[in-house]
């Protein structure tokens, strides 16, 4: 049985614990304090096969940015979570993006596997900031999946979790490896370098 270390990435109050506790515990939750790092495990079966979920939900205020870094180092498998009530969140999901690619040490998001999750989406009228088209556009031009989804009306939730095992094994099968030891390339070179 594999391992899928899936990180949930976003900014504070998107609702990345809401999505990991309804997934999870089949409950959702209104009120809470922000998380600062929890795990969650959960055995799953996918397409016929077992794996085992190991998910990290990690800060999504800017205070703990400095932790990002390791947060993503640590995954194989990622969500960036966004609330289509909130333009900076929607805002912040290129950062993130990029703080994967740069964390994980390839070039585009099709070396890695990454899941645009639009949270909120039982939202309608005034109250969405951000349409189906704009995030579907925004999932294209990063070339990441895109999965809109409600915790609270647990509306694609389990689909978020199961998509993330399926793009596990497709890394390892493109790999040829265990996705969790992804080998690092080495850095690119500079052709010159002064040192004063």
């Amino acid at each position: 049985m594999s391992e899928v270390k899936l990180t949930v990435l976003g900014g504070g109050g998107v609702g990345k614990s809401c999505l990991t506790i309804r997934f999870t515990h089949s409950k959702f939750i209104e009120k809470f304090d922000p998380t600062i790092e929890d795990n969650y495990r959960r055995q799953v079966e996918v397409d016929g096969a077992p794996a085992l979920l190991n998910i990290l939900d990690t800060a999504g205020q800017e205070i703990f940015a400095a932790m990002r870094d390791q947060w993503m180092r640590a995954g194989t498998v990622f969500f960036v979570v966004f609330s289509v009530t909130d333009r900076t969140s929607f805002q912040e999901v290129d950062e993130f993006v990029r703080g994967i690619l740069r964390a994980k040490n390839v070039d585009s998001a099709n070396d890695t596997a990454i899941i645009l999750v639009a949270n909120k989406s039982d939202v309608v009228g005034a109250e969405r900031a951000i349409s189906s088209a704009e995030a579907a556009a925004k999932a294209n031009e990063l070339a990441v999946r895109l999965i809109e989804a409600s915790a609270k009306n647990d509306v694609n939730v389990t689909e978020c979790f199961e998509e993330a095992v399926r793009l596990h094994r497709k890394l390892e099968a493109k790999g040829g490896e265990d996705a969790t030891t992804h080998p690092r390339r080495p850095l690119k070179l500079l052709s010159k370098c002064v040192l004063l």
